[in-house]
């Protein structure tokens, strides 16, 4: 997949039921558009919280998955390309009163990639990421230890499935050990669902409602 000139459409939104002051961005997977995921976010909206999911990631560069072996080759351009994008769109709520520790990044599939990789990668402190049926992108280019910047300490939540053919649950778990080494493990939860193959269940987002709760309380 490549960029183009066609202007990106208008992301699917859950606005909040009184003045936002939290938001979740949340990229879907391949194939994909917002509005399955924003439907599903608000079944589990909290009332100060604006809820953006992105449309069709093709528009803005998102990045070609070439293989998804361990030693599969990556599109490293595409992915630090699609990684700016969600800077920019992280850098339009902070412009609209929202700071960025009060923003969730999240995921599923390649959009749970690229918001791992965004998190790890940007200097936008953020309150946490939810990363749902994915894994870490760029690996290798990570240190062997803990990353600097303003993030080291994020919480992460991580949800896999434990019967995903597409993205096996190996590959979750093979992520979740490397995230331990790079943020502050005690931040990292890695929760698996049985039976549950490449898609969500009700136990999932009662889990992702949960987190985001704790991390973007009310503050008025």
């Amino acid at each position: 997949m490549c960029g183009n000139n066609m202007s990106a459409p208008l992301p699917a939104i859950v606005p909040a039921a009184r003045k936002a002051t939290a938001a979740v961005i949340f990229l879907h997977g391949l194939g994909d558009t917002g509005h399955g995921w924003a439907e599903a976010f608000a079944g589990i909206r909290s009332s100060h919280i604006k809820y953006i999911c992105p449309h069709d990631f093709a528009l803005f560069s998102r990045f070609d998955i070439i293989g998804l072996s361990p030693d599969s080759l990556e599109d490293e351009t595409g992915i630090k390309q699609a990684a700016e994008n969600v800077k920019a769109l992280i850098d339009q709520e902070v412009k609209n009163g929202i700071p960025s520790n009060r923003i969730i990044l999240g995921g599923f599939s390649q959009g749970g990639a690229l918001s791992l990789y965004t998190a790890l990668t940007t200097q936008q402190k953020l309150a946490g990421v939810t990363a749902l049926s994915c894994w870490l992108p760029l690996r290798a280019s990570f240190p062997q230890g803990p990353i600097g910047g303003v993030n080291r300490d994020i919480s992460i939540l991580q949800c896999h499935g434990d019967l995903d053919p597409l993205v096996p649950l190996m590959f979750g778990s093979l992520t979740a050990e490397k995230l331990k080494t790079l943020v502050n493990p005690a931040n990292v939860t890695f929760r698996t669902y049985a039976g549950m193959m490449h898609s969500s269940c009700q136990q999932e987002m009662m889990d992702i409602k949960q987190f985001i709760d704790k991390l973007l309380p009310p503050i008025d």
